[in-house]
């Protein structure tokens, strides 16, 4: 007796931009922002575990604001916290079928949307071999961080499309949030969504995603993935 499986089916997606987070996203980075957030934890004695849970995807700024002590310096300790990320790049790779992904797609079509700064940023994508794509909005370009779509709504208006007419990449719970609030097609990445909305395809990485690029009536690229 023989058994098969039935192949499930292609999921495709058809975009004029693309726009991908960053930690998480891209590139892994999870043993640096372990070690990170756990010196924190420990100088004040927080629970490192709830930080982790609730952090990811969130502007550093925004946690230190949630879990630092009263009367602490916010500023001074979130500049502190980034000035160790800086440096800090060992273990740091591209999550796979990254960096093949990125190299399909048109540069003009495509933008990083990171709760990081722009510094950090620069750092995780070259410590991971990638290439930083031309457009990029960073932490230190908008006012309110994820869950709130401003990067994203901006990061499309930079790309000249509609929020319609572009993807998300994500992989934290506030990116996604993030995503769909700015009314972008989003795609959950790896094992950290938590649950994934209604409506949502979830990836375990890019290993099986294939994109195809053409060119739509007004000679604009179109991207078409499947996923």
């Amino acid at each position: 007796m023989t058994s098969s499986t039935t192949p499930a089916p292609a999921r495709t997606l058809t975009a004029r931009a693309v726009l991908f987070d960053m930690d998480g996203t891209l590139v892994d980075s999870t043993a640096v922002v372990e070690q990170v957030w756990g010196e924190f934890a420990a100088r004040y004695g927080l629970d490192i575990a709830e930080i982790l849970r609730t952090s990811h995807g969130v502007q550093a700024g925004d946690t230190v604001r949630r879990f630092a002590p009263a009367g602490a310096d916010v500023v001074a300790l979130t500049e502190e916290l980034g000035a160790m990320e800086r440096v800090r790049t060992e273990g740091i790779v591209a999550l796979p079928g990254a960096a093949e992904l990125l190299r399909t797609l048109p540069g003009d079509s495509v933008a990083l949307v990171t709760s990081a700064d722009r510094i950090l940023a620069d750092v995780r994508m070259g410590a991971a071999g990638l290439a930083m794509p031309a457009t990029a909005v960073t932490a230190d370009l908008v006012t309110r961080g994820k869950p709130h779509p401003e990067g994203y709504l901006r990061a499309a208006e930079l790309l000249g499309v509609e929020p319609s007419e572009a993807v998300v990449f994500e992989d934290a719970p506030a990116g996604i949030a993030a995503g769909l609030a700015a009314g972008i097609r989003t795609v959950a990445v790896g094992p950290n969504t938590g649950v994934v909305p209604d409506g949502v395809l979830h990836i375990p990485d890019y290993s099986a995603v294939t994109a195809s690029v053409g060119s739509g009536t007004d000679g604009r690229p179109v991207i078409s993935f499947r996923l």
